[in-house]
């Protein structure tokens, strides 16, 4: 029953990471994605340093496994170093997804996004870290169709039709190739990363612990933070998380939610630490359809409504994640 608690947690999490994100993403601002990592980086490095000074003193087999997974971490300088291409690779597709933010509908980019496992899964293949079985090819196949079907539905809808359905949505897009790449490029670069992720494991390269890989994620996503600040505000010269005089109301808005964005994507990413130690089997399934939420939510906070075939490929790609969730080695 604790993965169920744990996984429950992350998925929530993760799902409420995707809607503030989006809420607090600015279609006027061509920047706005390094706001949100700015955000994610910041309260991950916060994170990672509570972490470091509870790791200090605290043994790990004498508390609870979600509490080690909040405050307790192994860390050594080197792990950083050691970890950081997996983690740069990581934290760049999650900066494409945010400028994803601007161009397509969440309902649309996370069951996308989400599918990187998939991809994943048959590089391993290829490279023989991983067996496969029916129900896996059967998932793959079908993240395969959905996520195809996707993009035709997307890219040949015409903006009439778009613009109707969008009528009552916070956010309006136009009819765009790229909008339909971006969610497949962090998709592709999502999975590289957990090839890199299998890589280290199969040939045991590092001995690091999951709480260090971990910090030494959070650290990266703290150097994006920096980053993105000093292009922002040194280089762009633009205030940060500043649009203009008119838009102060909504700017203060926007930081509400890439707070509670960053917030739910660290929480998120403490409780699947604690499936991993817990039951990951048994909690992945649920955790892998995070995006079901996300759809959700989509369409009661931000008015998102798709036509019936957007919904069909969706389903197409969901089914396909839940048998990979519950059946991929990968």
């Amino acid at each position: 029953m604790t993965y169920f608690i744990f996984a429950l947690v992350a998925l929530f999490a993760w799902s409420g990471s995707d809607l503030f994100s989006k809420l607090g993403t600015s279609q006027k601002d061509k920047n706005s994605h390094w706001h949100v990592i700015f955000a994610v980086g910041v309260i991950m490095g916060i994170h990672a340093v509570i972490t470091i000074i509870f790791g200090s003193f605290i043994d790990p087999d004498t508390i609870p496994s979600w509490l080690a997974s909040v405050i307790y971490t192994d860390f050594k300088p080197m792990d950083f170093v050691k970890y950081l291409p997996i983690a740069f690779i990581y934290l760049a597709a999650m900066v494409i997804g945010y400028v994803g933010l601007r161009y397509i509908e969440l309902s649309v980019s996370s069951p996308i996004c989400n599918s990187s496992g998939s991809l994943a899964l048959v590089i391993c293949l290829f490279f023989g870290w991983a067996t496969i079985d029916g129900w896996t090819i059967a998932g793959v196949i079908l993240v395969t169709i959905g996520i195809i079907m996707l993009g035709i539905v997307e890219y040949r809808e015409s903006d009439e039709i778009k613009l109707a359905r969008q009528n009552k949505s916070n956010f309006k897009y136009t009819k765009s190739l790229w909008a339909i790449l971006i969610p497949v490029i962090y998709l592709i670069m999502d999975a590289l990363g957990t090839v890199g992720d299998q890589l280290v494991s199969e040939l045991e390269l590092f001995d690091m612990s999951e709480y260090a890989s971990n910090t030494a994620f959070e650290f990266t996503s703290l150097c994006f933070a920096i980053f993105a600040f000093i292009y922002v505000k040194v280089i762009k010269k633009q205030k940060f998380f500043y649009l203009d005089n008119e838009d102060a109301p909504r700017d203060k808005v926007l930081k509400r939610n890439l707070l509670f964005g960053g917030l739910c994507e660290t929480v998120g990413q403490i409780f699947y630490m604690a499936v991993m130690f817990s039951d990951f089997d048994a909690g992945m399934p649920m955790i892998s359809a995070y995006c079901v939420l996300s759809v959700v939510w989509s369409r009661i906070f931000l008015k998102e409504k798709l036509s019936y075939k957007h919904y069909i490929a969706i389903a197409l790609t969901f089914a396909g994640i839940i048998l990979l969730g519950i059946f991929s080695p990968v």
